[in-house]
């Protein structure tokens, strides 16, 4: 492994942005880090120490940093696309994109999730899950929603590209007003269900910043910070919204399902301060150490990031099965025993990523069909991104009592949403397929 990543790293042309790649590496980092940290488990069960804590509410607003994820998105979206454009045939190009920008994300998510189902069967049908194995079946899951937003992402890209192209920042400015438009007739005119909307409204003007900065057009990020920082702190002092940037147990309003105002501002600021750090960033990753465990961080960054909540409550399982004392959240005993705990979740996720890797690495690419492919990839990618989003919330807990979650106002439940993101999958793949001989 190591003298292939010298390689790769050795390799990269000069022409890549490699504080990009950084960022990618750095986000999906800081939420696993974040998950570990605030993870509050006792022999009663889960909590989250910012609600045992609320003063700590406010690192949320460093620490909740998938917007920095969806931003970069864009911009490797927005390059990728445009680069199928130059060389495929027309009627090929949108399933060559899916496939291209989905083979990687959904070999290991698919893996993730038979393993997980699997286990699940093992566990419950001789009567078990009960504690902190239920617990388990039902958390595990839950990174999956991070998996069918961006999807959607995946999936908008041509035509919201096409707007950018057309419209530039007024295409952005278009999501955002959507955005604000959802929470004026959310909390002022209390009309139902129309919150839901803003899971495309603010993830999708967030993803549209990376292609503004794919085409050089983020060019005062200082104002982008102050924006943001100055429109999420008015909302949260004076509007309806909550401190934290991630979701809370039990709190009416959340700016994280569904997505606020508050948290796109939010968003804006996270841009604005991270392309302050660019030069700085660039000249860091320039360094050949540096770049090279970038390089390999990538490889496995979505690997590690399905599989460290599972390494998180191994940790804790091995714990209580050992009779190790659990403390109180947030007392100085749990604090004293927070390091060695992350410590022991990050070598167990690094035992995962070790077993589970290889579904992560490349394929070769694999021409397009020039006919009928792009129906099979928009098919394929919709029942994926319902199936991914479905199994994020309904989890495994229950599996064989048919337990079920709603996802927009139609009930799912676990096989359900496995047989939705496996054939979805199969669908997208097979949108790639050529048709008899060329």
């Amino acid at each position: 492994m190591g003298s292939s990543v010298r390689a790769l790293a050795e390799a990269t042309p000069d022409t890549r942005d490699r504080y990009v790649d950084l960022l990618r590496v750095a986000s999906l980092g800081t939420v696993v880090l974040g998950h570990w940290l605030m993870a509050a488990v006792t022999a009663d069960g889960v909590g989250n120490l910012l609600a045992v804590v609320p003063e700590l509410q406010l690192l949320t607003w460093v620490l909740q940093i998938m917007p920095v994820f969806f931003f970069v998105g864009g911009f490797s979206h927005a390059l990728s696309y445009r680069s199928l454009r130059r060389r495929q045939p027309e009627g090929s190009v949108y399933a060559a994109f899916l496939r291209a920008r989905l083979r990687r994300l959904l070999r290991p998510t698919m893996v993730f999730v038979l393993v997980w189902a699997a286990a699940a069967l093992i566990v419950q049908l001789p009567g078990g899950g009960g504690g902190l194995t239920g617990v388990t079946l039902r958390l595990v899951t839950q990174p999956l929603w991070f998996i069918g937003i961006y999807l959607a992402m995946v999936a908008f890209t041509p035509p919201l590209l096409r707007l950018h192209e057309r419209y530039g920042w007024g295409a952005f400015a278009a999501l955002a007003g959507g955005a604000l438009a959802v929470d004026v007739l959310r909390f002022a005119l209390q009309v139902p269900f129309v919150e839901f909307l803003n899971f495309a409204f603010v993830w999708l003007a967030v993803h549209q910043l990376g292609f503004l900065r794919a085409d050089g057009r983020l060019r005062l990020p200082s104002v982008l910070t102050a924006t943001g920082l100055a429109g999420a702190a008015a909302l949260v002092a004076f509007g309806p919204y909550p401190l934290s940037m991630v979701g809370m147990p039990g709190e009416k309003v959340s700016n994280m399902a569904p997505p606020t105002l508050a948290l796109l501002c939010h968003g804006l600021w996270l841009v604005g301060a991270v392309e302050l750090l660019r030069g700085s960033g660039a000249r860091l990753v320039a360094r050949p150490r540096v770049w090279r465990t970038v390089v390999a961080a990538n490889g496995v960054a979505m690997t590690a990031f399905l599989w460290h909540l599972t390494a998180m409550l191994g940790v804790y399982g091995a714990l209580l099965a050992l009779d190790v004392p659990l403390p109180e959240p947030a007392s100085a005993a749990w604090w004293a025993q927070t390091p060695p705990r992350i410590a022991a979740a990050a070598v167990l996720t690094a035992l995962l990523v070790a077993a589970f890797r290889t579904f992560e690495r490349p394929s070769p690419p694999r021409a397009a069909s020039a006919s009928g492919s792009g129906l099979l990839a928009v098919l394929g990618i919709t029942l994926c991104l319902l199936g991914v989003l479905g199994l994020s919330m309904v989890g495994f807990a229950g599996l064989l009592e048919g337990r079920s979650a709603t996802l927009i106002a139609v009930p799912v439940t676990a096989p359900v949403a496995v047989a939705m993101a496996l054939a979805g999958w199969l669908l997208v793949e097979r949108s790639g397929a050529r048709r008899g001989r060329v």
